[in-house]
């Protein structure tokens, strides 16, 4: 299944993707990408990318990729997540790249890449997400 990017980003309106400022480039069952681009309100106070700014960009792309593999009718909800930080972010843009490790009828597990703008792993999330029936 593939969903338009500009209609997902207008399901969101109102919400903590919205205020985070994702951007979502690319959705199919198999791999959800997006952007976000790094500014003040994100940051900590010594200036790097705040990490649960990652966390949350992460999980929101879990969960999207989730709801493009759910049956008709089913929800989802993060069940479980880890996420590990390599550097820090300073400026530019984050893209951040879903991909599924387990699509199960009960869970659904998605690994996700935060990298900056040369490429450089800043942190990796696994997730787990539960489908609701």
């Amino acid at each position: 299944m593939e969903m338009d990017p500009v209609a997902v980003q207008d399901m969101l309106k109102g919400t903590l993707a919205e205020l985070l400022g994702i951007r979502f480039v690319e959705m199919r069952a198999e791999r959800v990408v997006a952007e976000l681009t790094i500014r003040d309100e994100l940051r900590t106070v010594g200036g790097s990318l705040h990490g649960g700014t990652l966390m949350a960009f992460a999980d929101t792309l879990g969960a999207t990729a989730t709801v493009l593999n759910l049956p008709a009718g089913a929800g989802t909800t993060t069940i479980e997540s880890k996420t590990n930080f390599f550097a820090a972010g300073r400026a530019g843009t984050v893209r951040a790249e879903t991909v599924p490790l387990h699509r199960g009828k009960r869970t659904m597990v998605w690994q996700t890449r935060l990298t900056d703008e040369a490429g450089r792993l800043l942190a990796q999330t696994v997730q787990t997400q539960l489908v609701l029936t």
